[in-house]
C-alpha cells in the first residue's frame, strides 16, 4: 500500500512523501538490517513495524532495547525530516527510552507524532506496540534542524 501525504495546515509534514520512497531509503542500512519497514503515513504520524526475532533480539531471547531504540529514532529522524523545508535536514541530539514490557516474537510497530515543531529544534513522541497493542517502550526524540547536509549517494566533489 503506497500513501502520499501532502503539505497541510493541520500537519507537520511540509514534504509530501510515499511509503515505497520512504523504504527505499533504508536499502543497506541498519534499517533494511533489522526489517524495519515503513507502514503507514498519515497527516499527523508516521508508523513502521519491526521483526522480533534474531536480527532484533539480545542473549535473553526479548527484544533488544537498542533494536527499540533504533526504531524509534529512525521514525522520528524521518518524520522530522519530512517536516522541514527544502534545503533543511534534522539531526537528532537526544533520545531516551523507557522499555515497558519485553517481546519474545512476532513484530512491533513504532508511531512517531510531534510534540514540538520549531525553527531550530523539533521533539517528537514514539509509542512502540506489540502486536495486541500494548506498549511496549515509550520514547522521545529531539532533533535539530540544519542546513542539508549532502546525500550519502552524492558524488564527492573534491
Amino acid at each position: 500500500m503506497d500513501q502520499s501525504t501532502p503539505a497541510g495546515s493541520a500537519s507537520p509534514f511540509r514534504r509530501s512523501a510515499s511509503l515505497d520512497s520512504l523504504n527505499a531509503l533504508s536499502r543497506e542500512t541498519a534499517m533494511e538490517l533489522l526489517g524495519i519497514v515503513f507502514t503507514e503515513l498519515g497527516p499527523e504520524f508516521l508508523r513502521a513495524t519491526m521483526p522480533v526475532d534474531a536480527r532484533t533480539h539480545q542473549p535473553y531471547g526479548l527484544l533488544h532495547g537498542g533494536a527499540s531504540v533504533l526504531l524509534a529514532e529512525t521514525l522520528g529522524s524521518t518524520a522530522a525530516m519530512l517536516s522541514v523545508d527544502e534545503g533543511q535536514g534534522c539531526v537528532g541530539i537526544e533520545i531516551n527510552a523507557n522499555h515497558l514490557r519485553g517481546v519474545r516474537e512476532g513484530s512491533v510497530t513504532g508511531t512517531a507524532r510531534a510534540l514540538h515543531i520549531g525553527r531550530s529544534t523539533q521533539v517528537w513522541e514514539i509509542r512502540i506496540e506489540d502486536a495486541t497493542g500494548r506498549l511496549v517502550c515509550i520514547s522521545r526524540l529531539t532533533v535539530a534542524v540544519i542546513a542539508r547536509p549532502p546525500r550519502r549517494d552524492a558524488p564527492h566533489r573534491g
